[in-house]
This record gives C-alpha cells, sequence and structure tokens, in this order.
C-alpha cells in the first residue's frame, strides 16, 4: 500500500493517469476481498465436512461397540426393556433384574437405528460406555442405570454445543452442565445428543452442520423445535428420558409434534449454568431446561431427581426447593381454568376438540371447570414478547449467524431483521389498515433506539412485572388452581415454522408460569373437514399460512398444556397426571 501512494504522488499532475491507477487499486481491494469471502467460504465448509466426518465415525464407533456386546450377550431380551414405562426400568435397575449394562446398549442400538432413519442425533456421547464401569457407585441415585438423551445446546465435557450455528463449531465445553453433573449423580447415563434448528429459535428442526429431523409420526412433518431431535428420539423409541430447553415452547412443541409429554419447570426452579443459548444473556423472556418423556411419571421422576442437594450447592441462584411429591400425589378436586380460543391466534380444530373433550373428562371426575380468557394477547405479543425478545432489532441474532450458510426456513425468518428499520416502519403503517397483526409485529422487530437500550431491560422488566401481576390477580379472582388450555399442532410442514409464531405456548414462557403438554388425541377426518373452512381471528396472512402449516394432519397427535402458577410445577405435573389418566382410562 505504500509503494501505491509513493506512485500516486508522482503522477498527481497526471489527472488521467491518477484516475487510471485510483480505479486499478479499487479493482485490486475488490479482488483481495472476493478472495478472503471466497476462502471463509471455504472455511466454513471444512468446518461443516469435518463436523460431518466426526459424527460418522463416532456413530460407526458406536454401532461396533453394539455389535461386540451382543456377541457376548445375546441373551438380553431388547424388546421388552424398550417396552418398559422409566418407572418399571428404573425399579428392574435397582433391584438388579436388569443390568445397566444389558439396558445402556439395548437403547444405543436403538438409538442408532433410529437416527438412520430420522437424523435426529448429533452426537454419541462415547463416554456412557466408560461410565458403566463406575456405575455401581451410583447405585442409590434415583435414575441408576438409566440413560438419558440431551439436547444439543446442553454442555457435556469435550463436547460442542453448537446451536446449530457454524461459528460455535471447534468450541468443545470445559466440563459439564450443573444438570449432566447431577443427573451423573443419580446414576443416569447421558449417551447421545440430540439435533436442534438452527439458532435454536424456531419449531423446524434443521441447521446447515447436521441436517433436518424428520417427524416419526409422519416424515414428511416437522418433528417442531427447539427440542425437535429429542422429541424424535424419544418418540421412536431410541431414549426412555430426555433433557430439552424450552423459551417459547421449545420443549413443549415438539412433544406435541411427536405425541409425547414435555414439562417446562419455572425459570430458576433447576439451574442454566452449562445451557447454551443463541441470545445468551437475554432476560426479557426466560429459558429453562425441562424433561421429554413417554409419560408424566417420568417427568416427575426427574425433577425428583434433580431437585437435590447436589444441584442446590453446585448452583447456589437456585432456590432450595425438592420435589414436593405430596402436591404431585395429591387427589383432591381442583377449580380449573380452562379456555379453547385466546382470542387472539384461532386454534386449529383439533386443538380445541382436544381442550373439550379433556374439560369433560375433568368435569366427570369431579373438578370444577372455569371460563378463562388470557388478558391482553394483541399488545403482549408484540409490546412484550416480541419487542423484549429482539430489543436490539434483531442484531444480536444477525451476529450469531454471520459469515455462515443459513438453512432455507432459517433465512426467510431472519429477513425482517435485515431489512432497514425506516422501511419496516413504513410497511408496518401501510400494512396497518389490512393486518394489525403484521404491522404490530414489523413494528416491534424493529427494537427500540440506540439511546434507549440501557434503560430497555429495567422498562420492560416493570412492564413484565405489571402483566404478571394482573394475570396472578385474575387467576385469584376466578380462583382457579390450574389452567386446561390448547398446545399448538398437529404437526407442520416443514419451513413453515419460521413464518408464524405461538402465543398459546410463549405467553407462559413470558409469566414464568409452569407449563407442561400431554397428548390426549390425534387428528380426526372430521377435524381435517372443518379445517377446510379455518378463516382465523384476524383473517391475515399469518392465519393463513397456519392453516397451510397444519393441513394433512390426519392420524398425528394432539396434545392439550397444562398450566400452574409460577414455583408450583408439582401443581402443573399434577394436573398432566390426571388428565393423561383420564384419557387412557377413556381409551
Amino acid at each position: 500500500m505504500q509503494d501505491l501512494k509513493v506512485l500516486l504522488d508522482g503522477v498527481k499532475g497526471d489527472t488521467g493517469t491518477a484516475a487510471v491507477l485510483g480505479a486499478a487499486a479499487c479493482g485490486v481491494v475488490g479482488v483481495l476481498l472476493l478472495l478472503r469471502t471466497v476462502s471463509r467460504g471455504r472455511e466454513v465448509e471444512r468446518k461443516i465436512q469435518r463436523a460431518r466426518s466426526r459424527r460418522t465415525e463416532v456413530l460407526q464407533r458406536a454401532d461396533q461397540a453394539v455389535l461386540r456386546y451382543r456377541q457376548t450377550h445375546s441373551t438380553a431380551d431388547s424388546a421388552s426393556i424398550l417396552a418398559l414405562p422409566l418407572a418399571e426400568l428404573r425399579e428392574k435397575l435397582q433391584t438388579g433384574s436388569l443390568s445397566p449394562e444389558d439396558v445402556l446398549y439395548t437403547y444405543m442400538e436403538q438409538t442408532l437405528a433410529v437416527n438412520a432413519k430420522l437424523n435426529c442425533c448429533t452426537e454419541i456421547i462415547m463416554e456412557s460406555f466408560d461410565q458403566l464401569k463406575t456405575i455401581g457407585s451410583n447405585k442409590d441415585g434415583l435414575l441408576y442405570g438409566v440413560p438419558i438423551s440431551l439436547k444439543e445446546n446442553i454442555s457435556y465435557k469435550n463436547y460442542t454445543s453448537t446451536c446449530g450455528m457454524v461459528k460455535n463449531l471447534d468450541k468443545p465445553a470445559q466440563k459439564d452442565s450443573v444438570l449432566v453433573e447431577v443427573l451423573k449423580k443419580q446414576g443416569a447415563i447421558p449417551f447421545a445428543k440430540t439435533n436442534v434448528p438452527q439458532a435454536l429459535l424456531s419449531y423446524d428442526c434443521s441447521n446447515p452442520i447436521y441436517g433436518e429431523t424428520k417427524n416419526p409420526c409422519n416424515p414428511k412433518k416437522s418433528p417442531g423445535g427447539s427440542s425437535g431431535g429429542e422429541g424424535a428420539l424419544i418418540t421412536a423409541g431410541g431414549s426412555v428420558l430426555g433433557l430439552g430447553t424450552d423459551i417459547g415452547g421449545s420443549v413443549r412443541i415438539p412433544a406435541s409434534f411427536c405425541g409425547i409429554c414435555g414439562f417446562k419447570p419455572t425459570a430458576g426452579r433447576l439451574s442454566s449454568l452449562g445451557v447454551n443459548s443463541s441470545l445468551q444473556g437475554q432476560k426479557s423472556v426466560l429459558t429453562t431446561p425441562g424433561p421429554m418423556a413417554r409419560d408424566v411419571d417420568s417427568l416427575a421422576l426427574f425433577m425428583q431427581a434433580v431437585l437435590c442437594d447436589h444441584m442446590f450447592e453446585l448452583d447456589p441462584t437456585v432456590p432450595p426447593l425438592p420435589f414436593n411429591m405430596q402436591t404431585y400425589k395429591s387427589s383432591r378436586p381442583l377449580r380449573i381454568g380452562y379456555y379453547d380460543n385466546d382470542g387472539y391466534s384461532q386454534p386449529s380444530p383439533s386443538m380445541a376438540r382436544a381442550v373439550r373433550e379433556v374439560k369433560a373428562l375433568l368435569e366427570d371426575a369431579g373438578h370444577t371447570l372455569v371460563p378463562y380468557l388470557p388478558l391482553k394477547l394483541d399488545h403482549t405479543m408484540t409490546e412484550l414478547l416480541l419487542r423484549g425478545l429482539f430489543a436490539d432489532g434483531g442484531v444480536t441474532l444477525l451476529e450469531q449467524v454471520k459469515g455462515g450458510p443459513m438453512v432455507p426456513g432459517f433465512a426467510l425468518q431472519i429477513l425482517p431483521y435485515r431489512i432497514p428499520n425506516w422501511i419496516k416502519k413504513f410497511l408496518s403503517l401501510l400494512i396497518k389498515p389490512v393486518s394489525s397483526r403484521v404491522a404490530g409485529f414489523l413494528s416491534a422487530v424493529c427494537g427500540v433506539s440506540s439511546q434507549h437500550c440501557e434503560m430497555l431491560n429495567p422498562f420492560l422488566l416493570c412492564l413484565y412485572q405489571e402483566y404478571t401481576n394482573e394475570t396472578i390477580s385474575y387467576w385469584r379472582k376466578i380462583n382457579i388452581d390450574v389452567l386446561l388450555c390448547p398446545m399448538i399442532g398437529p404437526a407442520y410442514w416443514p419451513r413453515y415454522a419460521g413464518k408464524s409464531s405461538s402465543i398459546y405456548s410463549m405467553i407462559y414462557n413470558l409469566l414464568n408460569f409452569s407449563a407442561g403438554t400431554v397428548t390426549v388425541s390425534t387428528v380426526t377426518e372430521e377435524d381435517e373437514e372443518e379445517l377446510k373452512h379455518f378463516k382465523g381471528i384476524y383473517q391475515d396472512f399469518q392465519d393463513r399460512l397456519f392453516k397451510e402449516a397444519v393441513t394433512g394432519g390426519v392420524g398425528l397427535p394432539v396434545s392439550v398444556q397444562c398450566v400452574s402458577l409460577p414455583w408450583q410445577d408439582e401443581m402443573c405435573l399434577r394436573l398432566m397426571k390426571e388428565v393423561e389418566e383420564l384419557v387412557r382410562s377413556r381409551k
């Protein structure tokens, strides 16, 4: 560059020559920038290929380990082991009628077969085989010998948590997350990590590193997200218990789409140390780890196991509240609020039907059902949820995915954050007469001006607290213990998840209420026929997209959502268990 300056100085008097040389210099700089971009692109591709090759190698090593075990342990009845509910599996492990080795190798074999069909695993944790050598020291643990799968963003020492983003590759965790440490102490064996959508902010399950996960109930449909790999693996029988995370329904939606149970505890009840996010530090809408399993008792057992002194010691920020078994096992009649339509987002016919049918079952069982309607959802969705999540206008999210490839659905999802704010504000004004909901979304994702960023978080937290207090006062006024409401479903077609959002699940992250899903039915031909006449409350672009996303759902699972006040997680699980038992008895 110094030589170029000298050359230009020498031709100052020759305007034509200087212009030519200036243009040539610009051309050289442009070529260099292009070459750097190409070089970075190739490096990204190499990183992705290395990650995929590592996974292929580990899958092969795990398969070989299973084959070697089968050659010397041919008497294990894999089908019987896989059919056992967690409670029975745990009992047989505790009494010694099943060995941890037989159970782990059986689930490992099943996981490898399931992954070959559904692409639901990002890693096999090879240390799980080594853990068998010392598992006897934790025989008194509540989860002794139980294999457990982990969502990809949960730290396990020496394994990478990418959150579906290339920039996080080759950054292995330095230590286990607190929950992984506690699970090991309780005798559980983490054995696999499961797939997630890019940046975790979708109910699809696809990323540029590990590809797309399929729904075991219908491989053409999405398994949900962001804990979609967990939902697929558990439903297909590859795991008896899984750990996911939930920021807007990320445990509950995959559970609903795949037909299992999922639970979002009160944020803060479980440790989040070592749980990774694409929006690390964001405190507006809280994320929390939560269990996923085939039945509610398994969720309760997980909570009972991790709510222990060991977790309270490892993470002193967690309130030392052990699991309240008395509340969970209580049989006293409940006052249950309910709604089958929140007045903001019209549910699919199967969603509403499921609530009505469960309401009738609960009333027949002696419970009192009270009509309920969520407060001010049109304002809450845009001004609290979306504006809180993306107060910076999506800058943090864009920075996280900068320089890496994007899957098609995600590229469309983040498009609004790339549009200049003045254009979004103009479009918001233009669209408002046609769709106030879409206009509100465009306005919300503008975030706030930089001079207000420092004050934004305390200001929003005050608004959140006001809304939470108002909602709790409403609960007190109508005197309800818990709430029954719809859960989004049935499963979407892929690439629709980024085009709409679910207030049905997100609202309880904002409120920080406990919430869980239970599968209660399947989509019927009548539901599908009624869907043809679906218009939606706003009858706008989002309503049309939702209708398209859930079409073709006959036979797919349908869930309901159970909700309780903060720190009353056991009460939420108790309602979930009641719903599960009543539905089973009906069948």
